[in-house]
């Protein structure tokens, strides 16, 4: 017999955690095509480009954006905006770029052992 509770406890856990890896990995890309942007550019890019991926999570950003910044892997400065307060522009470093290049290794390489795994396609 199967615990509904377990189980959607598990998959909560597991979204979470997967989640907050691939928003580090797209942010990284996002800042990787060199253009200093804000947090709003930010977020409508990964909606553009990432198909939705983040979708009215946002707010989901600005942790993640200071956590890789406070890692060296992002910097940002303030900025005066003509529409309204100012804006923080984040950039990515030479450290977050090398971190971008190994963890898009990993990522791609751990994504075709899973999707082997539990019989997905792959590229």
């Amino acid at each position: 017999m199967t615990d509904p509770a377990a189980l959607e406890a598990f998959v909560r856990k597991f979204d979470k955690e997967l989640a907050a890896g691939i928003t580090a990995l797209a942010l990284l890309a996002v800042l990787g095509a060199g253009t200093p942007l804000y947090g709003y550019q930010i977020a409508k890019r990964l909606e553009r480009d990432g198909g939705g991926v983040l979708a009215g999570k946002q707010s989901a950003l600005y942790p993640v954006l200071r956590g890789l910044q406070a890692a060296g892997l992002l910097r940002s400065d303030v900025q005066p905006s003509l529409s309204g307060p100012p804006r923080r522009y984040y950039r990515i470093t030479a450290l977050g770029r090398a971190a971008l290049a190994q963890c898009g290794t990993h990522w791609r390489e751990t994504r075709r052992i899973v999707d082997d795994l539990i019989g997905g396609e792959h590229p």
